[in-house]
């Protein structure tokens, strides 16, 4: 039996890229009780309600910086992702209050909402911009991965469990650079940053089945990491307009060369699995030879890190353009 088989289920930015393929995912495959979709604009809402509908359904109009709005919308919820999250770093340095209300305020508002509603599992989503971060966005998304990790420490009796999901570049997702390469076709020029750069990249439907495994192999604490492959951004540029010249425009504020998601001073705490890996918590609550016992986690090697341009997996022109046909995006 799925383990959200009969559930209540709650999404925050659940009209997103990610948002939006969970929700057609967990309503065709693992029949909730009721999946209520949570977010702040509500056109995408509307224009989500024509493309999916489904009597278990519910659809939340709120913002995750409303404390008020979160405890009506979490009464009788079961299972939180969370989602919602301000993400486009020239924004984020532009405007950094405004994310810290978002990707900081926020978390800290729906843990608080989740404990006090009694939610059982909590689910939220990071990036790989929090290891090690080089802007804003990053460095609020650490905040938030370690506000939710520390959660556990608060639910008490209330015993809810919360870990986080750390992820890289997802394809075709709004506001990636593949969209924004295929926008710049018609002009015949793509701006590269740097040819050297390098990025992690999982496409929409393997990032919503990471997060309902990581779900079910939760204990409360834990960053799971997915291994997946790096690609060169130049062969992603072929691969999407081969047509086009290149233009290198240097690296932007904020921007870095490579991507990190498990960096070597998080490898003391990092395990080893077989297509994924653990940052366990580094605090005195984990009991970290019974986790390792419990689930046979290897740890890693001192100094281990798991970065775009060290990775052991990488994607192929090939490969990238099938995953873009597979995922529907056209070319």
């Amino acid at each position: 039996m799925s383990f959200l088989e009969g559930k209540s289920v709650l999404v925050t930015g659940a009209t997103g890229s990610f948002g939006k393929r969970f929700v057609k995912s967990v309503l065709e495959e693992h029949n909730p009780k009721r999946l209520a979709v949570f977010s702040r604009d509500e056109l995408k809402q509307f224009e989500m309600q024509q493309v999916i509908q489904d009597q278990r359904l519910r659809y939340f109009l709120g913002d995750v910086r409303d404390k008020e709005r979160l405890y009506r919308a979490f009464d009788g919820v079961e299972v939180v992702i969370h989602a919602a999250a301000m993400k486009q770093v020239p924004a984020s340095e532009y405007n950094p209050m405004e994310a810290i209300k978002t990707n900081i305020i926020g978390a800290e508002n729906v843990i608080n909402v989740c404990i006090d509603q009694e939610v059982k599992h909590v689910i939220a989503l990071s990036t790989d911009k929090a290891a090690n971060p080089a802007n804003l966005y990053g460095a609020t998304k650490l905040c938030s991965d370690k506000l939710f990790i520390a959660a556990n420490t608060l639910s008490g009796r209330h015993r809810t469990r919360f870990s986080v999901v750390r992820y890289g570049n997802v394809i075709g997702s709004r506001g990636s650079v593949i969209p924004f390469f295929m926008q710049r076709r018609k002009s015949g020029v793509l701006p590269i940053t740097d040819p050297r750069m390098t990025r992690f990249w999982i496409t929409l439907g393997q990032g919503v089945q990471f997060v309902l495994d990581s779900l079910e192999r939760m204990h409360g604490g834990e960053v799971f990491v997915p291994k997946i492959p790096s690609m060169n951004i130049m062969d992603v540029a072929k691969v999407v307009a081969p047509e086009c010249r290149t233009e290198i425009i240097g690296i932007r504020p904020g921007e870095k060369l490579h991507e990190i998601m498990i960096t070597p001073d998080d490898a003391w705490n990092t395990l080893e699995y077989s297509d994924y890996y653990v940052i366990q918590p580094a605090t005195q609550w984990w009991d970290a030879k019974k986790f390792i016992a419990e689930t046979n986690g290897k740890l890693v090697p001192e100094g281990f890190q798991y970065s775009s341009d060290r990775n052991d997996m990488w994607m192929k022109n090939e490969e990238l353009h099938f995953l873009l046909e597979r995922e529907q995006v056209e070319l």
